[in-house]
């Protein structure tokens, strides 16, 4: 597949206040730049139990509640103030109002030079009175939101996805050879409503997106710690005739530089993020990530890994695809709100009409016949079938993310969901008014990989592409320091 052009490089001089080092773009597809590293565990944010691409999720729509945001519909009030540890950096699902870990002791003291790239311009300022929650966002306490309440000085590292329907953040303090989460921020913006039929962003999705981007970038000013960073646009800005002019205007009035990544960099950020969650004796895994504009699918061959895993298991993607659908974009085409039988399966087969141009299909096949081969699948669509296969009364991201779901697991939870009219949707726990219009478009994807490459088991990650951007960050600046201390 041809890779996507790259926006949002700028030689803006820094300001005073800037103290982000940029990240490395990618230097090619599948680029081994920042592969290769151990495996993330422990208290790595969405470690084993984290719409990734998808959707966030959100409860019955009571005022003020958190939202891989802005309007995929409601607000959500911030919630589980006791889980807020345990629940920080979930990955493109902070929408239940998670908040982040409380800072530890530093571990990285090495300035950072001023970013020209991630940052520019004006920043918002520190202090001052608390700014009310937006609707659908995700809030964090004052102390967690600045590092320097819990004394940290090292380097922090952020890692912003802009979507076709979500805008998350994630601000991580290295710990280990993982991380854990000091910040966390999503807001539903649905930036990619009507793209389908338009091929342009419309003001008021523009408009949703640079607020959201806003507040981020008032985060990331007062990390108050030297910070790298990387941010990133995927398929609503790759696919709009308008998306590089919107790309520069974010610049312009937020100062965050965003870069539309490739749907080949997106593949394997997806594979970084989730890499903690491959079973150790699998020898393949098929892995999804169901986003709101575009759905990426890769099979991981794992039948010669040597014990390879984390990050390393980048290099073992075998092929991947990208589908030009997600939930936005199906449920537009279809219907989300009242959808039977037939109007789903009209989506089914509008899915699998597109797998044919995953490649190795009947490869895969052969592996998955063999045994050994489980799928794995980050977004909003299987956080909510964990999520009501657990019973859960409100979201638990501790519960949900690394959960087991057997076959027949699967098809009675999307069974379930059918049967639901949209009113009952919205009331569910773990869905919530802000998804209860695209939670099917999510099924009718998982329905057809599931129909054309059947597995026994299905892993479920809340986490995602924002996981793979600090991994790959992490990763690459200890290979630097590594690599300094042997030449010396």
């Amino acid at each position: 597949m041809t890779p996507e052009g790259r926006s949002g490089k700028s030689n803006t001089a820094e300001t005073p206040q800037d103290k982000v080092r940029a990240a490395p773009h990618d230097r090619g597809p599948f680029s081994n730049e920042a592969q290769g590293g151990p495996e993330a565990r422990g208290r790595e944010t969405g470690g084993p139990g984290g719409d990734a691409k998808g959707s966030g999720r959100r409860g019955r729509g009571r005022p003020g509640r958190g939202g891989k945001g802005a309007p995929k519909a409601g607000a959500e009030a911030d919630r589980a103030e006791g889980n807020r540890a345990a629940n920080a950096g979930r990955s493109g699902n902070e929408n239940r109002g998670r908040r982040g870990d409380k800072p530890g002791a530093p571990s990285d003291k090495r300035p950072s030079q001023p970013d020209k790239r991630n940052m520019h311009g004006p920043r918002g300022a520190g202090g001052g009175a608390a700014r009310p929650a937006a609707s659908g966002e995700t809030r964090i306490a004052r102390a967690e939101r600045n590092p320097r309440a819990g004394g940290y000085r090292g380097t922090l590292y952020a890692a912003l996805d802009l979507g076709t329907n979500n805008c998350r953040l994630l601000v991580a303090k290295p710990e280990g050879r993982s991380f854990r989460v000091v910040d966390a921020y999503s807001r539903i913006v649905r930036l990619g409503e009507g793209i389908g039929s338009s091929r342009r962003l419309s003001e008021a999705a523009m408009l949703r997106a640079i607020e959201a981007l806003k507040v981020c970038g008032e985060k990331l000013a007062n990390c108050g710690s030297p910070l790298r960073a990387r941010l990133i646009a995927t398929e609503a800005c790759r696919g709009a005739e308008n998306g590089p002019l919107f790309i520069e205007r974010v610049r312009e009035e937020t100062g965050l530089a965003l870069e539309i990544v490739t749907r080949e960099t997106e593949a394997r950020l997806a594979v970084a993020g989730c890499s903690s969650l491959v079973a150790p004796e699998a020898d393949g895994v098929v892995l999804f990530d169901i986003g709101g504009g575009s759905s990426e699918l890769v099979w991981l061959d794992l039948r010669n890994r040597c014990g390879a895993r984390g990050l390393a298991l980048t290099r073992f993607i075998r092929h991947w695809t990208s589908l030009p659908l997600g939930v936005v974009t199906l449920a537009e085409r279809h219907g989300g709100t009242r959808v039977g039988t037939d109007n789903y399966e009209a989506m089914v087969e509008d899915v699998t009409s597109h797998l044919s141009s995953f490649s190795m299909g009947p490869m895969l096949s052969e592996a998955i016949a063999a045994g050994g081969v489980h799928m794995l699948g980050t977004s909003g669509t299987v956080t909510t079938l964990a999520g009501m296969h657990l019973g859960l009364e409100r979201y638990d991201r501790r519960r949900v993310d690394g959960t087991w779901l057997a076959d027949n697991d699967v098809s009675a939870m999307i069974a379930r969901l059918l049967a639901m009219p949209y009113e009952e949707r919205v009331d569910n726990p773990c869905i919530g008014a802000d998804r209860a219009d695209l939670v099917l478009a999510g099924c009718a994807i998982l329905e057809a990989i599931r129909r054309r490459w059947p597995c026994e088991r299905l892993r479920v990650a809340d986490r995602g592409l924002r996981e793979g951007i600090l991994m790959e960050l992490m990763h690459a600046d200890r290979k630097g320091r590594q690599s300094g201390r042997n030449r010396s």
